[in-house]
């Protein structure tokens, strides 16, 4: 019968109900659950602690249900139950340890909040259960019911799953699965990217979803809290407090500020580990939350930024002093976490966006709420708004925070109580109401009027030790009324002492009132960074969602906007810095008259010398002579003002010039390099081994660092080529003019002139492009810059295209072409060398005349080919549409088409 029982009803409905004596009394039933729901077991209820699951006992009987659907009630409740006690217990184990990163503390906190919360559902229904005097019973049924008709306890089931999920995704796969060594960093990443993602993901979903998207919104807010007061504290006051290392990106304290280094080094990107690198499967593989990846590196350098400015103040003629030391904080007077909260409510519940309004630097505390408040369609302000409402609190009790609690205001004698925080007795704060109503109690619950003990009367205590009937000698009381037993000077003393403790320590006997569920923000005066979000996080816990907006906007709108207004800020400031305090552009100015040889005379003494040096055959490796020519050179010219100080320039000579890695590395070998002073050094590479060093101020070489000033080194080298080439051509043609008679010099004479058409045609090429074009978009970036990191930006891409315009860029088209020219240069130091032979003492002879002839048309024949090769490169480029800046180089060494017609065509 049993078997064909099971066999039909799977165990359900018996033949024959249960006796009487064995039915379970179904309020028993309603309050275990409810109690188990509450984390505690029960005479039915019961905590396995080898399975970590809710389970009921066996043999439970209602008389209207079949087991089957009694047990499948049941289930539901000792799942919400179960995932409500993991997640306590969860959290018991993240509280444990004494110092816990401050984004973890506040999650756990978030989430313990939102886990009393829903036991206290519970325990408002026990006590209705408990309370009610009808004559109605509650039944399991009944509850099981009101889970779909009341919010409070369709959240407590339907909620507890979704919150076990949270917190299990959000701390056990990287907090409790790996060793206690994980970086703080990595915990917060992990813990805030999760919610994000969850966030993300029930926004996606249509209905049914507000107490779950509640719950997020809820821990999301208040677990982001402790790093946006780490942002705050970088973004407006230049501070790293990041003493757990929780932030993206880390200090160098070997790096002073001071250091040509700062910039780069002293504050990077944390990068993580290979667990985050696997399981967010990130690019980067930097510890970064998602929401703050794209403006990670501005938000590094707005703080770095904000340094600079701290560390040298605006002169007192700059226009941004003023504005700048008047505006700490551009949040009307609001912390970044205070403005990140009061806009979440605003956005929330009415949809208003208060960014722009809030972002009013200029604005006083007073009137900072004025522009907020905008009227209705009937003409009233919306004053009702919960947001508008704080936010007017907040800045009334902002501007009478200067007031504060002194000790001379806790004398005995005080003649109005405090308005603000008391730091010797958090008492005082706390029951500062109390005081205003009794102020006739304040002289009795000072110290000094009940300092001396009262008479201790312990007879009735001695006669029930020594069981005597008063016969004893022993004194029947001890009375200290009369004082001590010292003299009247330690008394007096005593007296003092005893008004000093009451100076220092107020009403000592004065407690505070005690209140269920009593938020601390509504007793304690305000605070910053405290009071605003304590009031906000209750207020997420009771108002009811109007749309599911996605965390993104969320964080785009009440976060991200502020950061950015505050780094386009600092931007500003740090490039009015720039451009008149530090007067980047002087700076500039004199790199490139040095660098890029455009100062007039400022370098012709010294050119001169080295180059006859060169021309007799004298290596220039003497250091000590190179600058004592330098620093003449530098002193005797007219131009000489360019350089506050002859020294700040300084040339050296490399020992292994081949290898060093100042010289530029061409792709092409030079095939035309001239045979004759190939590897001598006389040849062009004997200017290779020259390095100017430029002794660049600070903070002008955050911007100008060594590597700026090695590729200011290669441009320089190269002029200095051109230069070369033109000064030995001018040399020859003076000889050449004096032999201009003789049918062999018109021949030298003709290439002679093609030569030097060439390198003055490339020369006023590169002064134009270069000097001049280039300078000025320069300028335009760097004046058009928002910040120091655009600004170097813009200095980086000037010294591109100056390598770039004179073929000094490692690519394989300027390889091809820089070495052409290189060639070409080669060839007028040949040309020259053939001309000092002529006119030596062999240059009668017939022999030497017609070596030379036959050296002077090798030369034109490679010059021919190297022009020809270098206009069908430069006109394809330019038919194309690329390297338009090639374009005056063409016009200018092909003038009026001697070397390629119109059509292309080589003549």
């Amino acid at each position: 019968i049993h078997a064909l029982h099971r066999h039909f009803t799977g165990g359900g409905i018996h033949f024959a109900a249960p006796s009487q004596s064995k039915n379970t009394q179904e309020l028993d039933l309603v309050r275990g659950a409810l109690q188990m729901m509450q984390g505690l077991s029960s005479s039915i209820f019961y905590w396995d602690n080898k399975e970590s699951h809710f389970r009921f006992k066996t043999g439970i009987y209602v008389a209207y249900f079949s087991q089957t659907s009694l047990y499948g009630i049941l289930e539901q409740f000792s799942y919400a139950a179960t995932c409500l006690q993991l997640v306590d217990m969860m959290l018991s184990k993240i509280e444990k340890p004494k110092s816990l990163p401050p984004t973890l503390r506040a999650f756990a906190s978030c989430t313990r909040t939102w886990l009393n919360m829903m036991r206290n559902y519970a325990l408002t229904e026990e006590a209705k259960i408990n309370s009610s005097t009808g004559g109605l019973t509650p039944t399991i049924l009944g509850l099981a019911s009101s889970l779909s008709r009341s919010a409070s306890l369709k959240l407590l089931c339907s909620g507890a799953d979704y919150l076990f999920q949270i917190v299990y995704g959000a701390i056990a796969g990287i907090y409790f699965k790996v060793d206690s060594g994980v970086p703080a960093t990595h915990v917060s990443v992990h813990i805030l990217n999760h919610l994000y993602v969850k966030f993300n993901e029930i926004c996606l979903l249509q209905g049914g979803q507000e107490d779950a998207y509640k719950m997020l919104l809820y821990i999301l807010v208040g677990t982001l809290l402790p790093y946006i007061e780490t942002l705050d504290s970088w973004l407006f006051q230049g501070t790293l407090d990041d003493p757990f290392e929780e932030m993206f990106f880390v200090a160098n304290k070997g790096i002073a500020i001071h250091d040509a280094e700062f910039w780069e080094k002293s504050y990077q990107l944390r990068p993580a580990n290979a667990m985050m690198r696997k399981e967010e499967n990130w690019k980067d593989f930097h510890a970064c939350p998602f929401f703050i990846k794209d403006i990670a590196r501005r938000i590094i350098s707005s703080g770095k930024s904000f340094q600079l400015i701290q560390h040298t103040p605006f002169s007192s003629h700059s226009e941004g002093s003023q504005e700048f030391s008047d505006s700490v904080h551009n949040l009307a007077g609001l912390s970044l976490s205070e403005a990140f909260c009061i806009s979440v409510a605003a956005l929330i519940d009415h949809g208003d966006h208060i960014g722009e309004h809030l972002w009013r630097y200029e604005n006083k505390l007073p009137g900072a709420i004025k522009d907020i408040q905008k009227p209705t369609v009937d003409g009233n302000s919306q004053s009702h708004k919960f947001w508008q409402i704080l936010l007017d609190d907040t800045l009334s009790q902002k501007r009478n925070s200067g007031s504060l609690f002194t000790a001379e205001k806790c004398s005995g004698v005080m003649q109005k109580l405090p308005q603000s925080y008391c730091h010797e007795n958090p008492t005082v704060t706390v029951c500062q109401s109390i005081l205003k109503e009794i102020p006739d109690a304040w002289s009795s619950l000072n110290i000094s009027q009940a300092f001396c003990l009262p008479p201790l009367n312990d007879e009735s205590l001695r006669e029930a030790i020594s069981n005597d009937d008063g016969r004893s000698s022993i004194a029947k009381g001890t009375d200290y009324t009369s004082g001590f037993h010292f003299g009247d000077g330690e008394y007096l003393r005593f007296l003092e002492d005893a008004k000093t403790l009451e100076t220092l320590l107020p009403f000592p006997t004065l407690l505070p009132r005690f209140g269920e569920d009593l938020q601390i923000s509504e007793i304690l005066p305000f605070h910053n960074n405290s009071t605003v979000s304590s009031k906000i996080l209750s207020w997420i816990q009771n108002f009811e969602t109007k749309t599911n907006l996605l965390p993104s906007v969320i964080l785009q709108e009440c976060l991200i906007f502020y950061i950015k207004k505050q780094a386009d800020y600092i931007g500003r400031n740090i490039l009015r810095k720039l451009l008149h305090d530090w007067r980047l552009l002087d700076e500039l100015g004199v790199l490139r008259a040095v660098y890029l040889l455009g100062s007039g005379d400022l370098m012709q003494h010294f050119l001169s010398v080295i180059f006859n040096k060169l021309d007799k055959g004298v290596p220039l490796d003497d250091d000590f002579e190179l600058n004592t020519i330098l620093q003449e050179s530098i002193s005797n010219s007219a131009d000489n003002v360019v350089l506050s100080s002859a020294d700040r320039l300084v040339v050296s000579v490399a020992k292994n010039p081949g290898s060093s890695e100042d010289k530029p590395q061409s792709p092409s070998a030079s095939v035309t390099t001239p045979r004759k002073v190939r590897g001598q050094s006389s040849g062009m590479d004997a200017l290779d081994p020259l390095k100017f060093t430029y002794k660049v101020s600070w903070p002008h070489e955050l911007i100008v660092n060594s590597e700026a000033l090695r590729k200011y080194n290669q441009v320089m080298i190269f002029l200095l080529k051109v230069k070369r080439a033109k000064y030995v051509l001018e040399k020859s043609r003076k000889w050449m003019w004096k032999n201009r008679g003789s049918a062999k010099s018109n021949r030298h004479w003709l290439l002679e002139q093609k030569l030097l058409h060439f390198v003055n045609a490339f020369h006023q090429y590169v002064m134009d492009r270069v000097y001049h074009n280039a300078w000025r978009e320069l300028c335009e970036g760097v004046t058009a810059a928002g910040s120091l990191d655009e600004a170097m930006e813009a200095h980086e891409s000037y010294l591109q295209s100056i390598l770039r315009q004179c073929f000094v860029v490692p690519d394989k088209l300027g390889g091809l072409i820089a070495s052409r020219i290189s060639g070409i240069l080669g060839l007028a130091l040949e040309l020259y060398s053939v001309q000092q032979t002529l006119n030596g003492g062999g240059g009668g002879m017939p022999a030497v005349r017609s070596r030379c002839g036959k050296e002077v048309e090798r030369i034109e024949k490679q010059f021919n080919e190297c022009m020809a090769f270098l206009l069908r490169i430069l006109s394809v480029k330019l038919n194309v549409g690329q390297f338009p800046h090639l374009a005056a180089l063409v016009t200018r060494i092909n003038f009026n088409c001697f070397y390629m017609s119109a059509e292309g065509g080589i003549l």
